[in-house]
């Protein structure tokens, strides 16, 4: 088994860290194309306090490339035969909307979390193989595909009643599926299919997708909605990776997913002793 997702505590903050498969991720450094990559950068994340850590084998960055399913699952084997051969407790997380990366995953390596953009909207048959492995599953907030998603972010309702309508609406279609209600979570999707303004205003309201009751992850790492208003690059943007995790802990996100686990960990601590004062 690589991991018994059992061990995954929600009742504190955790910290999961980004390990990208692929040769166009939006931020270089994250990228890790060979095993040996990916042992190295799993090894630091571990050290440095990453609870989860999070492959992916599909860019979702705006007007990132299709790949096929065979490429993207090869990426993911490949980096799952490297966090085993590093530890093989680790909680992993796989960043996937196919329910054939999800099957093939299971089979050779055992549980794990499935983290999907789109909340099972780009493949029909995820949420019952979610269902029949008896999964975590991260349900992310989308419109459209990574190729088109930035066209559209009109919300009639406003961005964060669309989001709240939307995830009100799709977690009872998860349930329905036969996911386990204490295995779903939530996440808002900044950056996707919403503009600069309206990932802000997400971040302020974020309680009120709290308030459905599921535990929440959220990933604003080095996203254009930090360095873009401040003339910088993605390079330049962790201090403002930093005010925004410590902002969506304060609105109660479970789970942070980040480049930068080292700070990213003395800010979840340092919440955490600032909440028990």
């Amino acid at each position: 088994m690589m991991l018994d997702t059992k061990s995954l505590n929600l009742s504190v903050a955790q910290v999961m860290a980004i390990i990208n498969l692929t040769p166009d991720s939006f931020y270089a450094t994250s990228r890790s194309h060979t095993t040996a990559d990916v042992m190295r950068s799993v090894e630091r994340a571990i050290v440095e306090g990453a609870t989860i850590v999070d492959l992916g084998g599909y860019s979702s960055r705006p007007g990132a490339d299709d790949v096929s399913t065979e490429e993207e699952w090869r990426r993911v084997k490949m980096g799952l035969e490297a966090v085993r051969s590093v530890d093989g407790e680790v909680l992993v997380s796989i960043d996937t909307f196919r329910s054939e990366v999800v099957r093939r995953a299971y089979e050779e390596f055992g549980d794990f979390i499935v983290n999907d953009i789109s909340a099972g909207e780009l493949d029909e048959a995820m949420l019952q193989t979610v269902a029949q492995f008896q999964l975590f599953y991260v349900a992310m907030h989308m419109r459209g595909v990574p190729q088109t998603m930035q066209s559209l972010n009109l919300y009639e309702e406003g961005v964060v009643e669309g989001v709240v309508d939307y995830f009100r609406t799709r977690a009872d279609e998860l349930k329905a599926q036969g996911i386990d209600s204490r295995k779903i979570i939530l996440d808002p999707g900044f950056g996707f299919a919403k503009g600069p303004m309206q990932n802000y205003e997400l971040l302020t309201h974020l309680s009120s997708v709290m308030e459905l009751g599921y535990p929440l992850l959220v990933g604003v790492s080095r996203k254009s909605m930090i360095y873009k208003p401040l003339g910088l690059t993605a390079e330049d943007a962790l201090p403002g990776s930093l005010a925004f995790a410590w902002e969506a802990l304060r609105a109660g996100a479970k789970i942070i997913r980040v480049h930068d686990v080292a700070p990213t960990r003395q800010i979840v601590d340092l919440y955490n002793h600032y909440n028990m004062a």
